[in-house]
């Protein structure tokens, strides 16, 4: 494994408008291609990616457009649902976004002549992320700044409200832990709510503080990671409610924090938008440095291929794609 290595992009997918947010389906959708879905001012644009680390038959990658969704409004954040299909007849494409304007927006399409979307008001400020329940998908969490995560039906009726002290900055939903709920304060608490009594039931701390993103390791649930202030942290939450290990990597500040889906030592993080380029950092925890490092055009968006150790980064009219190693 190559130490530190500054690595040009392995790929790039040319976009008509800035992207704001990216990412690639978690969920199995039936089909050979990886489903990956990025927003721009007022659109959403769903493709398909296939890579040549998954087939020989591929040269570099392949990028294919199949539908471009009007959304009116600039996207912030993007969640699959389960419940999108490639392989059923007609096919079933479903996602929810988050938009400036403190709205989700539920998107369902067969490709063809249904193309549906519902509004879910409630948020009174900036909502940060959202994810859709990993095993049925009948249901959508979302946290803000106006310091509540909410827990919405797929008719946009609020299921449950948790009053946070500090605004919602992550939520992450485990499919082998499907009735709790991680979220993510700014304020450097991360706590999780057993969703039958809508109760908290533990709470980790960062001791610093801003937190900015936070994520719930697939492939080992023990494991959570998050960015506060200019460094990365990783806790064991059955060792203590401090982190175990934590690192400085990013000389302003720390933006977004991702788990590989493939791997439970490896993540990337990224740091704030600077004025020409975004810095891309995967980390590996039995490495000391960073395993590699990249820039982006005013980046923006980070997000895990399924099955590949490889990961993207929205920017300037572009998607950037690295591969590592594992």
């Amino acid at each position: 494994m190559k130490q530190d290595s500054t690595r040009n992009t392995s790929y790039t997918v040319d976009c008509e408008d800035y992207v704001h947010v990216v990412k690639f389906n978690p969920f199995d959708s039936g089909d050979s291609c990886s489903l990956i879905a990025y927003g721009g001012n007022n659109y959403v644009v769903v493709g398909t990616c296939r890579f040549q680390e998954e087939d020989a038959e591929v040269e570099g990658m392949q990028y294919k457009t199949l539908r471009t969704f009007h959304h009116g409004i600039r996207v912030d954040a993007i969640a699959w649902s389960p419940e999108t299909r490639l392989d059923a007849i007609p096919p079933q494409i479903r996602f929810c976004t988050a938009a400036s304007d403190r709205k989700l927006r539920l998107f369902t399409s067969d490709l063809q002549d249904k193309n549906e979307f519902k509004t879910f008001d409630g948020h009174s400020d900036y909502i940060n992320d959202l994810v859709f329940a990993p095993n049925e998908g009948q249901e959508i969490a979302s946290v803000s700044d106006d310091h509540t995560c909410r827990v919405w039906d797929l008719e946009g009726n609020e299921k449950a409200h948790f009053v946070l002290r500090s605004p919602g900055m992550s939520v992450c939903w485990h499919p082998e832990e499907a009735f709790k709920l991680m979220v993510a304060e700014k304020n450097g608490t991360i706590r999780f709510y057993d969703l039958i009594t809508q109760q908290a039931i533990l709470s980790l701390e960062c001791e610093q503080t801003p937190l900015m993103s936070a994520d719930w390791c697939l492939k080992n649930t023990l494991k959570i990671g998050a960015v506060a202030g200019s460094d990365w942290l990783i806790w064991d939450i059955t060792r203590s409610s401090y982190p175990q290990d934590k690192r400085p990597v990013h000389v302003d500040r720390a933006r977004l924090f991702r788990w590989s889906r493939v791997n439970e030592n490896l993540f990337a993080t990224t740091g704030y938008p600077g004025k020409t380029n975004t810095q891309l950092l995967v980390h590996h925890l039995g490495h000391p440095q960073p395993i590699l490092t990249g820039t982006a055009a005013v980046g923006s968006g980070l997000t895990w291929h399924r099955t590949l150790p490889l990961c993207a980064v929205g920017g300037d009219h572009k998607i950037f794609f690295w591969v590592t190693e594992m």
